[in-house]
């Protein structure tokens, strides 16, 4: 049998549709979400009505996992960034000890040291004024740093947050 693409995503789609609720749907494409979407965006993503998705939209921002924005007349969601950074603040903290977290921060610390040393710029942004369209590696450095930052900035805050949790203990 010679399948088209086309016949694969349909079949992937049927699938999820009948594997998960309109909810759990919505709440994925929510979840995946940086720029704001229209409820009418989020139902055909999700596969359910435009009134289905903007009653779980709303829900969403209700329980503080999504938030909104206004364009014009347009309500448009999204996941809630706040939300995501607290939830990987948290993770760290339980899956890493504070050695860890220690090491680790030390670790990107130089790293991004090398990138400013390598290049001879104090961050990827000047970087990226510098590099040419076909420099591959450049970019692929530039992303890595971009990466290495907020990932420093993350362990950072989860170490911020796991010392004033100690404090307020005491």
């Amino acid at each position: 049998m010679n399948e088209t693409w086309d016949d694969v995503n349909e079949r992937v789609k049927a699938d999820w549709k009948e594997e998960t609720t309109p909810f759990e749907r919505v709440y994925e494409i929510v979840e995946q979400t940086h720029d704001g979407q229209s409820a009418a965006e989020i139902a055909d993503r999700a596969l359910v009505s435009e009134p289905t998705a903007r009653r779980h939209c709303k829900a969403l921002v209700n329980t503080g996992f999504a938030e909104t924005e206004q364009d014009g007349q347009t309500t448009l969601y999204k996941r809630n960034t706040d939300r995501i950074l607290m939830s990987r603040i948290r993770e760290l903290r339980e899956e890493v000890t504070r050695p860890e977290l220690l090491d680790s921060i030390k670790e990107m610390k130089a790293e991004i040291r090398r990138y400013e040393d390598r290049y001879d710029v104090v961050s990827p942004e000047e970087l990226a004024q510098q590099l040419d369209a076909d420099e591959t590696e450049g970019w692929d450095d530039l992303t890595a740093w971009r990466t290495t930052r907020q990932n420093l900035a993350v362990a950072q805050a989860a170490l911020a947050y796991d010392e004033a949790s100690h404090q307020l203990a005491v």
